[in-house]
C-alpha cells in the first residue's frame, strides 16, 4: 500500500468524517471505496429505464395537431 495525500473542500471533509463515524469505518478506508468506485466505472454509468416499457401496442406515439386538440375541447363545452 501507497501513501499519498489528498486536499478536501470543507465541506467534503466534514461530509467524509461524519459517514466515518455514521458507518463506524476509517476515513482512508471510505476514501479507498471511492477511488475503486469510479476505477470501476460504477459512478459513471447509470442505466435508464423507460417508465412505459411494455404499455402500448408497439405502434409508437400517435401524432397529433394542436390546432385540432384545441378545437375538440372547445367543441366539447357546447351544448348540441
Amino acid at each position: 500500500m501507497k501513501k499519498t495525500s489528498v486536499y478536501l473542500s470543507d465541506e467534503e471533509s466534514d461530509g467524509l468524517r461524519a459517514l466515518s463515524r455514521a458507518t463506524g469505518r476509517s476515513q482512508a478506508e471510505l476514501i479507498r471505496e471511492g477511488i475503486r468506485r469510479v476505477l470501476r466505472g460504477k459512478s459513471s454509468k447509470r442505466t435508464f429505464h423507460s417508465m412505459g416499457l411494455g404499455a402500448g401496442d408497439g405502434s409508437g406515439a400517435r401524432s397529433w395537431s394542436p390546432d385540432e386538440l384545441a378545437q375538440r375541447r372547445l367543441g366539447e363545452g357546447r351544448a348540441g
